[in-house]
């Protein structure tokens, strides 16, 4: 099982850009274009913690999910 980020998913359902959650988070454009597009090789507490509190994100599955190896 490995990780995937729904943050693709979660910014067009709010009709989102990367650019605002980067001022709203203060995350680097990098970050969190690895995470949109599940780049990232790994997840740190503190990036999804302010993913989290910028878009009133209460579950860690309405972001994270689990998934079959391929």
């Amino acid at each position: 099982m490995e990780m995937r980020v729904k943050l693709k998913e979660v910014l067009e359902e709010r009709n989102m850009t990367q650019g605002e959650l980067v001022k709203m988070t203060g995350l680097r454009q990098a970050v969190v274009s690895e995470l949109v597009h599940n780049q990232r090789m790994s997840l740190k507490k503190e990036h999804i913690t302010k993913i989290c509190e910028a878009l009133d994100i209460n579950r860690i599955e309405d972001i994270i999910e689990l998934v079959e190896n391929r």
